[in-house]
């Protein structure tokens, strides 16, 4: 399973006691490609599509625990930021694919004025509870 490497001095992950700490994490694949980014004409116009990203992030982000013998299941705080706060009924539609409102994780969305790379429309950060072993 190959994950995608960071783009600055931090790791994707943290792990402090029984906590891993997620660094933000977009939709950017192992190749620097970004799901969710459509071309839809000959002039290179692109619609960036947040159900499509918002999936990929959290696949990134399950990878990225996995290194830790976690995944989303162990999730439990959400940090959501959107470029465009229109995309939040794409955004909590992909979401739910994932998370269930009764034994999910709490969650926080805010908008952003951007992120790091023009294409990006989310970017998601966790925290995740996974006891060590005694």
């Amino acid at each position: 399973m190959t994950k995608v490497t960071p783009r600055g001095a931090y790791p994707h992950t943290k792990r402090v006691g029984d906590f891993i700490f997620v660094s933000g994490t977009s939709s950017r694949r192992p190749d620097n490609t970004i799901a969710g980014v459509d071309v839809i004409d000959d002039m290179g116009t692109k619609h960036l599509n947040i159900e499509t990203q918002t999936r990929e992030v959290l696949k990134n982000i399950d990878k990225n625990l996995a290194g830790h013998g976690a995944s989303l299941k162990n999730i439990v705080d959400v940090t959501t930021f959107l470029v465009n706060m229109n995309d939040f009924a794409g955004y909590n539609k992909a979401y739910a694919e994932f998370f269930d409102i009764k034994t999910g994780p709490t969650r926080t969305t805010v908008a952003v004025h951007q992120l790091p790379h023009p294409d990006l429309v989310i970017e998601i950060k966790v925290m995740a509870y996974l006891p060590k072993p005694v």
